[in-house]
This record gives structure tokens, C-alpha cells and sequence, in this order.
């Protein structure tokens, strides 16, 4: 199978169609294994996937390290999308967000270097309620210019930063959560990205593995202690509805993960979906997803799993 490509932005950089998220590779998602991990980025390498997703923040600096490890000799086969993100304690405790100039070069330096790099792709931040965006920006535009950074993005912001952002510097992409499960960006976001010719990297297309079936519940697994759709009653009602979208999809030689994949990739070309796969058993799942839907069939999807009937918020709680 051939994974076509995608432009990100008006103008933006030519990526794989589909992209390999390795978050789940080094925490959140229970243990994982480093050498599975690593052969599952160079089956997606050898399969088309150039665009591969990892944060500063992933396991503390973990993430970077293995995608450099499993990236020694093939770098410029890789397209690596950064998210710069949340300071952490010790012992792994989520702190603040620091986005001001002199920390963003801070960031960037010693990504630069766990990621064993000249440059990052796409760099991408989340908002600093102390900093203003087009600081941030600004500091990232210097970046671009000095070659450390080619592209600058953002993730989960709203429309009116957006605005902002864009005016300090081109915006490539946003990355924002997008499911059959999590559809709120249709409102705002995806409208004034397609307004300002910004492309979009979606993650949690699986609604954090729900649509695959799965409940969140192995050890070391943070979604049942801190994501609402995977407690109580909550991860009851969204399993029936990953069930329901199951069957439908079977109807159509499909899994449910890859209805839903597809589901996400039918929504435009401006848009990526991200697969959070961590075994070549899951790459290849997701690989066969197709990237193109009938309407009738996202229709079909959709009634499936209502977005009115999910049960409980998507993002994080303490």
C-alpha cells in the first residue's frame, strides 16, 4: 500500500496523509516496549510514514531520545512535528506552561540535541496565559530564521489566537483532538483554519483508544484516573458506543479503529490524523484504514456515535 501525501498549510510542507503520534511510547498509555517501539517507527518509515509526532514534555525528554535512536541514519526520510509543553517536577508532576522567548530557545536547544538534529520541522506551542502568543511566536519566528525550526504551529488554542498567531508569523498547522468522538473544532477552529489556509495534525482520533475498545485500565495507565470519558458510568456508555461503531463498521470490511481513522482523514485533505500506534500490530491496522470515505459511509459512522451521546469531557482532569 501506498500512503498518499497531504500539504500542510496553503504553502506548507508535503507530508504522508497519515502520522505516526509516539506519545504513547514512552507514558500514559501503561508500559511499553523500547524495542518494539523502535521497529514500529521504522515500519512506518519503510510504509510511507514520514510525519512523526513527539513533545519535549513525552516521558520527560524519553520520547525524543527514542525517536533519535530509532531515527539514526534515516532523518532525512522523517518529517518531525515538536510540541513544545507543560514544565514538569521530578517526580513526573505536571507544572506550568513557560512560553516566553528566552524559554522557547531554551526548549528548542535541548530538543535540538535529544533529537540528535540540526532542525525540527514543525514546531508547535500551546498557550502561556502570562505570555502573549505573538511573543511566543516572535521568539519561534527567530528560530525559523537562524534554521533550528522550519515550520510553527499551535495546539489547542482558540479561534482568536489563532488570529494573532498568524498575523506575528505564518501559522503551518494547528494540532487539536478530532474524533468521530470529539468533534468540537468543527465550530471554530477548522473554519478559521481553512480561512487563513492553516492545515491541521489531529490526535486522539481513537478517543484515547475508546473507539479501538480499549478501557484504560492497565497498569501504569493514566486514562481511568484522569480522563472522564474512562470512568464509571462514563467509559459504560462510550463502550457501547465503540461497540456500535464496531459493528457498523464491519459491514464494510473495517475495524473500529480504522472507521474511525478513516472517519478523521475523509474529513479534508488539510488534514492528518495522527495514530498513536505502539506495536507493528497496530501500524498495520492502521495502515489499511482507508484515507477517503463515501459521505454515506461517514454518515453511517457518525449515527453510530452520536457526538451528543459521549459521556464525560475528553480532556484532562486532576
Amino acid at each position: 500500500m501506498t500512503i498518499p501525501v497531504r500539504t500542510l498549510g496553503l504553502n506548507g510542507p508535503r507530508v504522508s496523509a497519515l502520522g505516526l503520534g509516539c506519545m504513547g511510547m514512552s507514558e500514559f498509555y501503561g508500559a511499553a516496549d523500547r524495542a518494539e517501539s523502535v521497529a514500529t517507527i521504522h515500519a512506518a518509515l519503510d510504509a510511507g510514514i514520514t510525519l512523526f509526532d513527539t513533545g519535549n514534555f513525552y516521558g520527560m525528554g524519553h520520547n525524543e531520545l527514542l525517536l533519535a535512536e530509532a531515527l539514526q541514519g534515516k532523518r532525512a526520510q522523517a518529517f518531525i512535528q515538536l510540541k513544545l509543553g507543560p514544565r514538569r517536577a521530578p517526580d513526573g508532576a505536571f507544572l506550568d506552561v513557560d512560553h516566553r522567548p528566552v524559554a522557547v530557545k531554551n526548549d528548542i536547544a535541548y530538543s535540538l540535541r535529544r533529537l540528535e538534529t540540526d532542525y525540527v520541522d514543525l514546531c508547535m506551542v500551546r498557550p502561556d496565559p502570562g505570555v502573549p502568543v505573538a511573543e511566543t511566536v516572535g521568539a519561534l519566528a527567530e528560530l525559523v530564521k537562524q534554521g533550528y525550526v522550519r515550520y510553527i504551529g499551535l495546539m489547542n488554542v482558540d479561534a482568536d489566537s489563532v488570529r494573532r498567531a498568524h498575523a506575528a508569523h505564518p501559522i503551518t498547522a494547528l494540532q487539536c483532538e478530532y474524533s468521530l468522538m470529539t468533534r468540537d473544532v468543527e465550530a471554530e477552529i477548522l473554519p478559521v483554519c481553512r480561512e487563513l489556509g492553516i492545515g491541521m495534525t489531529a490526535y486522539g482520533v481513537l478517543s484515547r483508544g475508546l473507539l479501538a475498545g480499549s478501557r484504560g485500565d492497565q497498569a501504569g495507565d493514566w486514562r481511568q484516573r484522569h480522563l472522564p470519558r474512562f470512568q464509571g458510568e462514563n467509559l459504560d456508555r462510550n463502550s457501547r458506543l465503540a461497540q456500535a461503531l464496531a459493528k457498523v463498521a464491519a459491514k464494510d470490511g473495517l475495524t473500529a479503529a480504522q472507521a474511525a481513522i478513516a472517519w478523521v482523514a475523509s474529513q479534508g485533505d488539510d488534514i492528518v490524523p495522527l495514530v498513536g500506534a505502539r506495536t507493528r500490530e497496530r501500524l498495520a491496522e492502521a495502515l489499511d484504514a482507508p484515507v477517503a470515505l463515501s459521505p454515506d459511509a461517514r454518515s453511517v459512522f457518525e449515527r453510530a456515535v452520536p457526538e451528543d451521546h459521549v459521556s464525560g469531557a475528553h480532556h484532562f482532569s486532576n
